[in-house]
């Protein structure tokens, strides 16, 4: 049988063109790609980190995976939900949708390190941050899995807005979403923080990125 000419039901096939005008090349393999890593040198809560990192890897898997940071949640991987919402240079930012490599010089700040850096405002606030303390007292959680995220956005907001109407909190956070407490007892938290003292994260925690 001719090797240019298949199955009486098939196109004609010559030098790999089929008679429709496609070339047929095959399975190409490429194997494995070496994407190589790179050195990160930056500060997560107050403290100096330098690491090796693949150029792929998000900040959010960097600071759970590589620094053990929980606290940080993975909510969608889509930047929908906020649960990963940390501060980088004293600006919020969705850590889903920034690479660890991008945050190279700078100083972020998580949940952990919010806690940490407060000064107890009262004998059983266990070091609270005064927005920590304020989601406390107005019972502005459920099941916590958004927690952070709201907490840090929320002291991301009161940075840039120390006085804010409940409008402008509602604006604030709807990049971050809850599926269990109706948002209520979210903003009522959020005010109660801003009308605290000491509200704001600035004096001691991140803010100008490393020179």
């Amino acid at each position: 049988m001719d090797p240019s000419v298949g199955p009486p039901d098939s196109p004609v096939v010559d030098n790999g063109v089929v008679d429709n005008g496609v070339v047929d090349i095959g399975v190409v393999d490429i194997g494995v790609v070496d994407i190589g890593v790179v050195d990160i040198a930056l500060e997560v809560n107050g403290r100096a980190r330098s690491d090796s990192v693949e150029p792929r890897l998000l900040l959010v898997q960097y600071l759970r995976d590589v620094l053990g940071l929980t606290g940080t949640k993975i909510g969608c991987d889509t930047s929908s939900c906020g649960a990963c919402t940390v501060l980088v240079d004293g600006e919020s930012v969705k850590s889903c949708t920034m690479l660890a490599v991008q945050a190279d010089g700078s100083r972020v700040l998580t949940i952990e390190g919010l806690a940490a850096s407060a000064a107890p405002s009262t004998d059983d606030a266990g070091g609270f941050h005064p927005v920590q303390e304020a989601f406390r007292n107005n019972h502005a959680l459920q099941c916590g899995f958004c927690t952070a995220g709201m907490v840090m956005a929320t002291v991301s907001l009161l940075e840039e807005n120390p006085d804010p109407d409940e409008s402008t909190v509602r604006h604030g956070l709807e990049g971050n979403l809850c599926r269990c407490t109706g948002y209520q007892n979210i903003v009522a938290a959020a005010l109660a923080a801003a009308s605290s003292s000491g509200a704001s994260s600035s004096g001691g925690l991140p803010g100008e990125a490393l020179s």
